[in-house]
Protein backbone atom coordinates (compact mmCIF):
# COMPACT_ATOMS: atom_id res chain seq x y z
CA UNK A 1 0.00 0.00 0.00
CA UNK A 2 1.47 3.37 -1.00
CA UNK A 3 2.15 5.93 1.68
CA UNK A 4 0.33 9.23 2.04
CA UNK A 5 2.61 11.92 0.63
CA UNK A 6 2.53 15.07 2.78
CA UNK A 7 3.97 18.55 2.19
CA UNK A 8 4.43 20.67 5.33
CA UNK A 9 4.14 24.46 4.97
CA UNK A 10 5.17 26.66 7.92
CA UNK A 11 7.37 29.73 8.25
CA UNK A 12 9.03 28.31 11.39
CA UNK A 13 11.91 25.89 10.74
CA UNK A 14 11.34 24.48 14.22
CA UNK A 15 7.67 23.76 13.51
CA UNK A 16 8.47 22.20 10.14
CA UNK A 17 10.95 19.88 11.83
CA UNK A 18 8.60 19.01 14.70
CA UNK A 19 5.64 18.26 12.43
CA UNK A 20 7.84 16.19 10.12
CA UNK A 21 9.12 14.07 13.01
CA UNK A 22 5.60 13.46 14.31
CA UNK A 23 4.22 12.43 10.96
CA UNK A 24 7.12 10.19 10.00
CA UNK A 25 6.53 8.12 13.12
CA UNK A 26 3.38 6.84 11.40
CA UNK A 27 4.11 4.11 8.85
CA UNK A 28 1.23 5.29 6.62
CA UNK A 29 2.74 8.74 6.03
CA UNK A 30 5.74 10.01 4.07
CA UNK A 31 6.81 13.64 4.38
CA UNK A 32 7.96 14.45 0.84
CA UNK A 33 8.98 18.03 1.52
CA UNK A 34 8.57 21.26 3.44
CA UNK A 35 7.98 24.87 2.44
CA UNK A 36 8.68 28.07 4.40
CA UNK A 37 5.84 30.20 2.99
CA UNK A 38 2.94 30.11 0.56
CA UNK A 39 4.96 31.05 -2.50
CA UNK A 40 7.49 28.32 -1.76
CA UNK A 41 4.63 25.86 -1.33
CA UNK A 42 2.93 26.75 -4.62
CA UNK A 43 6.23 26.21 -6.45
CA UNK A 44 6.81 22.81 -4.81
CA UNK A 45 3.31 21.37 -5.16
CA UNK A 46 3.49 21.07 -8.94
CA UNK A 47 6.79 19.23 -8.68
CA UNK A 48 6.22 17.06 -5.60
CA UNK A 49 2.49 16.29 -6.12
CA UNK A 50 1.57 15.69 -2.45
CA UNK A 51 -1.61 13.88 -1.43
CA UNK A 52 -2.12 16.18 1.56
CA UNK A 53 -0.75 19.59 2.54
CA UNK A 54 -0.53 20.99 6.07
CA UNK A 55 -0.70 24.74 5.62
CA UNK A 56 0.04 27.39 8.23
CA UNK A 57 -2.34 30.35 8.08
CA UNK A 58 0.01 33.16 9.14
CA UNK A 59 3.22 33.39 7.06
CA UNK A 60 5.31 36.16 5.47
CA UNK A 61 5.67 36.77 1.69
CA UNK A 62 2.51 34.77 0.92
CA UNK A 63 0.15 33.72 3.70
CA UNK A 64 -1.88 30.55 3.87
CA UNK A 65 -5.12 32.05 2.54
CA UNK A 66 -3.50 33.48 -0.58
CA UNK A 67 -1.60 30.26 -1.18
CA UNK A 68 -4.76 28.19 -0.71
CA UNK A 69 -6.62 30.17 -3.36
CA UNK A 70 -3.84 29.48 -5.86
CA UNK A 71 -3.59 25.81 -4.87
CA UNK A 72 -7.32 25.17 -5.29
CA UNK A 73 -7.31 26.90 -8.67
CA UNK A 74 -4.10 25.45 -10.14
CA UNK A 75 -3.44 22.11 -8.40
CA UNK A 76 -6.44 21.12 -6.23
CA UNK A 77 -5.13 19.16 -3.24
CA UNK A 78 -6.46 18.11 0.18
CA UNK A 79 -5.33 20.84 2.59
CA UNK A 80 -5.38 20.91 6.39
CA UNK A 81 -4.88 24.35 7.91
CA UNK A 82 -2.83 24.91 11.06
CA UNK A 83 -4.20 27.89 12.92
CA UNK A 84 -3.88 29.94 16.08
CA UNK A 85 -6.89 30.20 18.40
CA UNK A 86 -7.03 34.01 18.33
CA UNK A 87 -10.18 35.61 16.91
CA UNK A 88 -8.26 36.63 13.79
CA UNK A 89 -6.87 33.11 13.50
CA UNK A 90 -10.37 31.60 13.83
CA UNK A 91 -11.84 33.99 11.24
CA UNK A 92 -9.02 33.22 8.79
CA UNK A 93 -9.48 29.49 9.33
CA UNK A 94 -13.16 29.72 8.43
CA UNK A 95 -12.25 31.69 5.30
CA UNK A 96 -9.84 28.90 4.42
CA UNK A 97 -12.61 26.32 4.78
CA UNK A 98 -14.75 28.33 2.36
CA UNK A 99 -11.90 28.54 -0.14
CA UNK A 100 -11.46 24.77 -0.11
CA UNK A 101 -9.43 23.51 2.86
CA UNK A 102 -10.79 20.15 3.98
CA UNK A 103 -10.12 20.62 7.71
CA UNK A 104 -8.05 22.48 10.26
CA UNK A 105 -6.24 21.92 13.51
CA UNK A 106 -5.49 24.49 16.20
CA UNK A 107 -1.93 24.94 17.40
CA UNK A 108 -2.02 24.44 21.17
CA UNK A 109 -0.04 27.54 22.13
CA UNK A 110 0.42 29.88 19.21
CA UNK A 111 2.68 30.08 16.18
CA UNK A 112 5.58 28.27 17.90
CA UNK A 113 3.88 25.48 19.86
CA UNK A 114 6.41 23.56 21.90
CA UNK A 115 3.53 21.38 23.08
CA UNK A 116 2.52 20.31 19.58
CA UNK A 117 2.55 16.70 20.76
CA UNK A 118 -0.91 17.39 22.22
CA UNK A 119 -2.42 17.40 18.73
CA UNK A 120 -0.22 14.68 17.20
CA UNK A 121 -2.88 11.95 17.08
CA UNK A 122 -5.57 14.33 15.86
CA UNK A 123 -3.32 15.68 13.11
CA UNK A 124 -2.42 12.19 11.89
CA UNK A 125 -6.07 11.12 11.85
CA UNK A 126 -7.05 14.20 9.88
CA UNK A 127 -4.27 13.62 7.35
CA UNK A 128 -5.35 10.01 6.82
CA UNK A 129 -8.97 11.11 6.35
CA UNK A 130 -7.93 13.93 4.02
CA UNK A 131 -5.97 11.52 1.83
CA UNK A 132 -9.21 9.66 1.03
CA UNK A 133 -11.12 12.78 0.03
CA UNK A 134 -12.24 13.59 -3.49
CA UNK A 135 -11.02 17.18 -3.78
CA UNK A 136 -13.51 17.89 -6.57
CA UNK A 137 -16.26 17.74 -3.93
CA UNK A 138 -14.65 20.67 -2.16
CA UNK A 139 -14.73 22.74 -5.33
CA UNK A 140 -18.30 21.75 -6.17
CA UNK A 141 -19.47 22.51 -2.64
CA UNK A 142 -17.92 25.96 -2.72
CA UNK A 143 -19.63 26.66 -6.04
CA UNK A 144 -22.99 25.54 -4.66
CA UNK A 145 -22.63 27.94 -1.72
CA UNK A 146 -21.97 30.85 -4.08
CA UNK A 147 -25.01 30.00 -6.19
CA UNK A 148 -27.26 29.71 -3.14
CA UNK A 149 -26.07 33.06 -1.79
CA UNK A 150 -26.73 34.81 -5.09
CA UNK A 151 -30.30 33.52 -5.05
CA UNK A 152 -30.96 33.75 -1.32
CA UNK A 153 -33.61 36.48 -1.64
CA UNK A 154 -35.97 34.14 -3.48
CA UNK A 155 -34.85 30.71 -2.33
CA UNK A 156 -36.66 30.25 0.98
CA UNK A 157 -39.96 31.53 -0.43
CA UNK A 158 -39.80 28.93 -3.18
CA UNK A 159 -38.87 26.14 -0.81
CA UNK A 160 -41.92 26.64 1.37
CA UNK A 161 -44.31 25.68 -1.43
CA UNK A 162 -42.26 23.30 -3.58
CA UNK A 163 -42.97 19.56 -3.65
CA UNK A 164 -39.76 17.77 -2.72
CA UNK A 165 -40.91 14.20 -3.45
CA UNK A 166 -39.92 12.96 -0.03
CA UNK A 167 -40.37 9.35 1.00
CA UNK A 168 -44.02 8.45 1.81
CA UNK A 169 -43.51 7.73 5.52
CA UNK A 170 -42.42 11.31 6.23
CA UNK A 171 -44.00 13.34 3.43
CA UNK A 172 -46.62 14.92 5.66
CA UNK A 173 -46.14 17.19 8.63
CA UNK A 174 -46.59 15.39 11.93
CA UNK A 175 -49.22 16.54 14.42
CA UNK A 176 -47.02 17.73 17.30
CA UNK A 177 -47.08 21.46 17.99
CA UNK A 178 -43.51 21.51 19.33
CA UNK A 179 -40.63 20.65 17.04
CA UNK A 180 -36.85 20.71 17.38
CA UNK A 181 -34.14 20.29 14.75
CA UNK A 182 -30.78 18.76 15.66
CA UNK A 183 -27.77 18.67 13.31
CA UNK A 184 -24.44 16.90 13.72
CA UNK A 185 -21.37 17.22 11.50
CA UNK A 186 -17.58 17.17 11.54
CA UNK A 187 -14.98 17.22 8.73
CA UNK A 188 -16.34 19.40 5.94
CA UNK A 189 -19.08 20.63 8.25
CA UNK A 190 -18.61 24.40 8.03
CA UNK A 191 -19.30 24.36 4.30
CA UNK A 192 -22.21 21.95 4.73
CA UNK A 193 -23.72 24.09 7.48
CA UNK A 194 -23.38 27.17 5.29
CA UNK A 195 -25.22 25.40 2.50
CA UNK A 196 -28.05 24.23 4.80
CA UNK A 197 -28.55 27.08 7.27
CA UNK A 198 -28.52 29.81 4.63
CA UNK A 199 -31.48 28.12 2.93
CA UNK A 200 -33.72 27.93 6.01
CA UNK A 201 -36.47 30.58 6.18
CA UNK A 202 -36.49 32.97 9.14
CA UNK A 203 -40.03 31.87 10.09
CA UNK A 204 -39.15 28.18 10.46
CA UNK A 205 -41.27 26.74 13.28
CA UNK A 206 -38.47 25.19 15.33
CA UNK A 207 -35.17 25.94 17.05
CA UNK A 208 -32.06 24.34 15.53
CA UNK A 209 -29.30 22.80 17.65
CA UNK A 210 -25.96 22.16 15.95
CA UNK A 211 -22.89 20.19 16.94
CA UNK A 212 -19.88 20.87 14.73
CA UNK A 213 -16.71 19.19 15.94
CA UNK A 214 -14.47 22.17 16.71
CA UNK A 215 -12.05 23.14 19.47
CA UNK A 216 -12.59 26.16 21.74
CA UNK A 217 -12.14 29.54 20.10
CA UNK A 218 -13.59 28.71 16.69
CA UNK A 219 -17.32 28.15 17.12
CA UNK A 220 -18.14 31.78 17.91
CA UNK A 221 -16.51 32.90 14.66
CA UNK A 222 -18.39 30.16 12.81
CA UNK A 223 -21.71 31.26 14.33
CA UNK A 224 -21.06 34.92 13.57
CA UNK A 225 -20.13 34.14 9.99
CA UNK A 226 -23.23 32.02 9.41
CA UNK A 227 -25.43 34.63 11.07
CA UNK A 228 -24.38 37.26 8.53
CA UNK A 229 -25.34 34.92 5.66
CA UNK A 230 -28.61 33.46 6.97
CA UNK A 231 -32.21 34.61 7.34
CA UNK A 232 -32.45 32.75 10.62
CA UNK A 233 -30.45 33.86 13.66
CA UNK A 234 -27.27 31.84 14.22
CA UNK A 235 -25.36 32.11 17.48
CA UNK A 236 -23.03 30.23 19.78
CA UNK A 237 -25.05 28.39 22.42
CA UNK A 238 -25.05 29.88 25.91
CA UNK A 239 -25.82 27.93 29.06
CA UNK A 240 -29.31 28.61 30.40
CA UNK A 241 -30.83 30.44 27.43
CA UNK A 242 -34.37 29.54 26.39
CA UNK A 243 -34.75 28.04 22.91
CA UNK A 244 -36.45 30.20 20.29
CA UNK A 245 -37.93 29.22 16.94
CA UNK A 246 -35.93 30.42 13.97
CA UNK A 247 -32.63 30.41 15.86
CA UNK A 248 -29.71 28.03 15.34
CA UNK A 249 -27.52 27.37 18.38
CA UNK A 250 -24.02 26.09 17.65
CA UNK A 251 -22.35 24.10 20.42
CA UNK A 252 -19.45 25.94 21.99
CA UNK A 253 -16.08 24.33 21.26
CA UNK A 254 -14.93 22.18 24.17
CA UNK A 255 -18.44 21.95 25.68
CA UNK A 256 -21.22 19.42 25.23
CA UNK A 257 -24.59 20.84 24.18
CA UNK A 258 -27.64 19.48 26.01
CA UNK A 259 -31.29 20.43 26.51
CA UNK A 260 -33.33 20.65 29.70
CA UNK A 261 -36.91 21.56 30.53
CA UNK A 262 -37.54 24.85 32.33
CA UNK A 263 -41.24 25.04 33.10
CA UNK A 264 -43.04 24.85 29.77
CA UNK A 265 -39.94 25.88 27.83
CA UNK A 266 -36.71 24.21 26.74
CA UNK A 267 -33.34 25.65 27.71
CA UNK A 268 -29.72 25.01 26.79
CA UNK A 269 -27.34 23.31 29.16
CA UNK A 270 -23.63 23.15 28.41
CA UNK A 271 -20.97 21.28 30.35
CA UNK A 272 -17.50 19.80 30.10
CA UNK A 273 -18.36 16.24 31.03
CA UNK A 274 -16.08 13.56 29.53
CA UNK A 275 -15.57 13.35 25.77
CA UNK A 276 -17.72 10.98 23.75
CA UNK A 277 -16.32 9.30 20.63
CA UNK A 278 -13.23 11.44 21.20
CA UNK A 279 -15.25 14.64 20.89
CA UNK A 280 -16.56 17.45 23.04
CA UNK A 281 -19.01 18.63 21.80
CA UNK A 282 -20.42 15.28 20.72
CA UNK A 283 -23.36 14.66 18.41
CA UNK A 284 -24.39 11.59 20.42
CA UNK A 285 -24.57 13.65 23.61
CA UNK A 286 -26.83 16.23 21.96
CA UNK A 287 -29.09 13.66 20.31
CA UNK A 288 -29.42 11.60 23.51
CA UNK A 289 -30.26 14.71 25.53
CA UNK A 290 -33.00 15.68 23.08
CA UNK A 291 -34.32 12.10 23.10
CA UNK A 292 -35.28 12.58 26.76
CA UNK A 293 -37.80 15.27 25.82
CA UNK A 294 -40.89 13.21 25.06
CA UNK A 295 -43.50 15.73 23.90
CA UNK A 296 -41.48 17.20 21.02
CA UNK A 297 -41.23 16.08 17.41
CA UNK A 298 -37.60 15.73 16.34
CA UNK A 299 -35.90 16.30 13.00
CA UNK A 300 -32.33 14.96 13.05
CA UNK A 301 -29.65 15.54 10.43
CA UNK A 302 -26.23 13.88 10.16
CA UNK A 303 -23.83 15.39 7.64
CA UNK A 304 -20.25 14.96 6.48
CA UNK A 305 -17.71 13.84 9.05
CA UNK A 306 -15.15 11.25 10.07
CA UNK A 307 -16.14 8.46 12.46
CA UNK A 308 -19.58 7.46 13.71
CA UNK A 309 -20.59 10.17 16.17
CA UNK A 310 -24.37 10.57 16.07
CA UNK A 311 -25.30 6.96 15.25
CA UNK A 312 -26.08 5.92 18.83
CA UNK A 313 -27.87 9.21 19.40
CA UNK A 314 -30.12 8.55 16.40
CA UNK A 315 -31.15 5.22 17.86
CA UNK A 316 -32.00 6.93 21.15
CA UNK A 317 -34.06 9.56 19.29
CA UNK A 318 -35.97 6.88 17.39
CA UNK A 319 -37.12 5.33 20.66
CA UNK A 320 -38.43 8.57 22.14
CA UNK A 321 -41.28 9.54 19.83
CA UNK A 322 -41.75 10.81 16.31
CA UNK A 323 -38.50 11.30 14.43
CA UNK A 324 -37.69 12.36 10.87
CA UNK A 325 -34.02 11.62 10.17
CA UNK A 326 -31.87 12.81 7.28
CA UNK A 327 -28.35 11.77 6.28
CA UNK A 328 -26.12 13.52 3.76
CA UNK A 329 -25.40 11.46 0.66
CA UNK A 330 -22.03 9.98 -0.17
CA UNK A 331 -22.10 12.04 -3.35
CA UNK A 332 -21.71 15.36 -1.51
CA UNK A 333 -20.10 14.29 1.79
CA UNK A 334 -16.49 15.39 2.11
CA UNK A 335 -16.04 12.41 4.44
CA UNK A 336 -18.86 9.83 4.42
CA UNK A 337 -18.07 8.28 7.81
CA UNK A 338 -20.76 9.83 10.02
CA UNK A 339 -23.58 9.70 7.43
CA UNK A 340 -22.67 6.11 6.57
CA UNK A 341 -22.84 5.10 10.24
CA UNK A 342 -26.16 6.94 10.57
CA UNK A 343 -27.63 5.11 7.56
CA UNK A 344 -26.47 1.78 9.01
CA UNK A 345 -28.77 2.31 12.03
CA UNK A 346 -31.82 1.88 9.75
CA UNK A 347 -33.32 4.95 11.39
CA UNK A 348 -32.69 7.33 8.48
CA UNK A 349 -35.77 8.26 6.44
CA UNK A 350 -34.08 10.36 3.77
CA UNK A 351 -30.62 10.40 2.19
CA UNK A 352 -30.08 13.73 0.45
CA UNK A 353 -27.38 15.75 -1.26
CA UNK A 354 -26.27 18.64 0.91
CA UNK A 355 -28.00 21.22 -1.26
CA UNK A 356 -31.34 19.41 -0.72
CA UNK A 357 -31.15 18.95 3.05
CA UNK A 358 -32.72 22.32 3.89
CA UNK A 359 -35.66 21.44 1.65
CA UNK A 360 -36.30 18.26 3.62
CA UNK A 361 -36.01 20.07 6.96
CA UNK A 362 -38.54 22.69 5.86
CA UNK A 363 -40.95 19.98 4.71
CA UNK A 364 -40.88 18.27 8.10
CA UNK A 365 -41.42 21.52 9.98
Amino acid sequence: MSKIKVLIVDDSAFMRKLISEFLEEDSRIEVIGTARNGRDAVNKIEREKPDVITLDVEMPIMDGLEALQIIMKQTPTAVIMLSSTTKEGADNTLKAMEIGAIDFIAKPSGAISLDLYKIKTDLINKIVAASKTNVSKLQKNTLNIEIIQRNSDNYSKIELVHDYNLSPQISEKLPFSKKIIVIGTSTGGPRALQTVLTQLPKNIEAPILVVQHMPPGFTKSLANRLNTLSEITVKEAEDGEILKKGTAYIARGGHHLKIKKVGMSLAIHTDQSPMRNGHRPSVDVLFESVSRINDVEKVAVVMTGMGMDGANGLIALSKSGRLSAIAESEKTSIVFGMPKAAIATNVINKVANVEDIAKAIVKYC
